[in-house]
């Protein structure tokens, strides 16, 4: 398990580019990010080294920000290697309630970082099924 930053943005010019700036002048690296928009707000989405520090930054910065746990998944980096995956959690009644991809090197695989419903039910899904994901340390490392 892994924790998520999210944050509320409004859509205007340079939102995106403020958030980028303040954790970079934190010396935060951000590993993963995920923007979801509609017009008016986006909600952006990210995984990084040190996320109670980019937590703390962006809300002294002024930003609407909250912590969610997630899991990153090592997935086939082969066709067919997510739907295999997702195939298992289908059938062990797993919702997904979004996911997206990570640009990270663990050798052979992907990795996927997923939010599902019930992390903990997630997690010993993953490991009774042999699904390899990563903890939060070597996440932040990757």
């Amino acid at each position: 398990m892994a924790k998520q930053i999210s944050v509320f943005l409004e859509n205007k010019a340079g939102r995106l580019s403020h958030v980028t700036k303040v954790l970079g002048e934190a010396e935060i690296n951000i590993r993963a990010l995920s923007i979801a928009d509609t017009s008016d707000f986006g909600i952006l989405r990210l995984i990084v080294n040190d996320p109670d520090k980019a937590y703390r930054i962006l809300k002294e910065a002024g930003f609407t920000v909250s912590e969610t746990e997630v899991i990153a998944v090592q997935v086939p980096d082969s066709p067919g290697g997510l739907a295999t995956v997702l195939e298992q959690m289908t059938a062990e009644n797993l919702n997904i309630e979004y996911l997206y991809a990570f640009l990270g090197t663990t050798g052979e695989d992907a990795l996927v970082i997923f939010k599902v419903e019930d992390i903990n039910r997630a997690r010993n899904i993953f490991q009774a099924k042999g699904i390899k994901f990563l903890d939060e340390q070597t996440l932040y490392r990757l």
